[in-house]
């Protein structure tokens, strides 16, 4: 590759990178919007502490669990093009762009756990699952580790096709989510002593939507640039992202009654949805695959709180867990040639992958929030939990000069 070449691709790549790092700023005030107003603080620095663990996390074990590299050279070699390393530090923005996607997993299940899960269990939880329980899946789907594509293609002629993470990312963080939430149990006065759910309500819609925005905007970072250079890149995977979004809010207007909350989350859901199948899918393809997953997002959430009685406070497992494996699913039908798709997909390769990501996700859910509730406990005091965890946990809260009356 020329010069010229190399520097556009870290151009690229790097500006995908900070895009999808502005997201957590999105997951941060999606969460913020949708806690009651005495957990705030506690989302913001949340989200923030979880990148700065993920990252240290990724950098160290993570990203060579799962590609079999490491950092630990001298820098001439890592910005120079030493083995396993390509020039001018094109490795280095291709690891900043994976990390701000493996730092989506604690993102993800911060707004499944919020407003009772104690603080440093959580960052424990975070560095074990971005260390090891999210790259050894990632491993094996985009590095090809322990031979389950070649099986894939083996047994059903393709292989796994995940593009951008609709299953590796979503799905994935979306199911350890569930587990960490079935551990925790409900928050305290969510549901009365017959069962019945008590409405809490989103603190503030303009923070939610703002939230959604932000995601919104910075998913065209997450899904282009997901190509990894300039020559790769594809129009095909923009508009497909755009449809998919479009088609969401649509039906969870329509099947959330209006309801401001569905509304922008089905944004989100669309977007989780087309992640797999945005580079090979027609655009009405995605427009349909989009509209499913509003539905599945607005449908799931009533069903998960109101008959499963789970209280995941934004609902991350039917936006992320369930509208993710939806979207697997989706790239092996809306992909093929006789869906306008660019084929190179296999339906039994596709549902195969997707059922292992989201029982492989469930399982670690169970065993690494397990081990933290037997050993040290997840959820807050009742009393903590009744001050809120601004208070509790980081002695302040969002709007401190209100607090004091001045």
């Amino acid at each position: 590759m020329t010069e010229n070449a190399v520097g556009g691709d870290v151009f690229f790549v790097l500006l995908g990178a900070i895009l999808v790092f502005a997201m957590h700023g999105g997951f941060a005030f999606l969460e913020v919007g949708t806690v009651r107003q005495k957990n705030q603080v506690n989302a913001l620095v949340k989200i923030l502490v979880d990148f700065a663990i993920s990252t240290v996390a990724y950098f160290f074990v993570g990203y060579a669990f799962a590609y079999g590299t490491s950092f630990l050279v001298d820098a001439a070699t890592l910005s120079g093009g030493g083995d396993g390393f390509e020039l001018q530090g094109l490795t280095l923005v291709k690891f900043f762009f994976l990390t701000t996607f493996a730092a989506a997993i604690p993102a993800i299940i911060s707004g499944g756990i919020a407003e009772r899960m104690k603080f440093l269990p959580q960052c424990i939880a975070t560095a074990a699952l971005v260390g090891i329980a999210y790259p050894f899946f990632e491993g094996i789907v985009w590095n090809g580790n322990f031979g389950f594509q070649d099986w894939l293609e083996a047994s059903f002629g393709a292989t796994f096709h995940d593009f951008a993470g609709s299953v590796v990312v979503h799905a994935v963080g979306g199911w350890i989510a569930l587990a960490a939430v079935l551990l925790l149990g409900a928050r305290r006065g969510r549901y009365d002593k017959n069962g019945r759910p008590i409405g809490i309500p989103p603190s503030s819609i303009p923070w939610l939507a703002l939230g959604s925005w932000m995601l919104c905007v910075g998913w065209f970072g997450f899904n282009v640039m997901t190509a990894g250079s300039l020559e790769a890149a594809s129009g095909l995977v923009a508009i497909n992202s755009l449809m998919a979004m479009v088609g969401g809010i649509l039906t969870a207007l329509v099947a959330g009654r209006n309801d401001p909350g569905f509304v922008h989350n089905g944004a989100l859901a669309g977007l989780v949805a087309v992640c797999a199948g945005s580079d090979i899918m027609h655009p009405l393809g995605s427009l349909v695959v989009g509209g499913v997953a509003g539905i599945i997002f607005v449908k799931g959430f009533e069903f998960c709180q109101n008959k499963l009685k789970i209280d995941d406070v934004l609902g991350v497992w039917p936006l992320h867990g369930i509208c993710g494996a939806w979207g697997g699913v989706a790239a092996g039908i809306f992909g093929a040639e006789a869906m306008w798709g660019l084929g190179g997909v296999s339906l039994m390769s596709q549902i195969v992958g997707t059922l292992a990501g989201a029982l492989y996700a469930l399982i670690a859910g169970f065993v690494v929030y397990g081990i933290l509730k037997t050993v040290m406990g997840l959820r807050l005091s009742q009393e903590d939990e009744h001050r809120g965890a601004d208070l509790s946990i980081h002695k302040i809260s969002a709007n401190p000069e209100h607090d004091l009356g001045r």
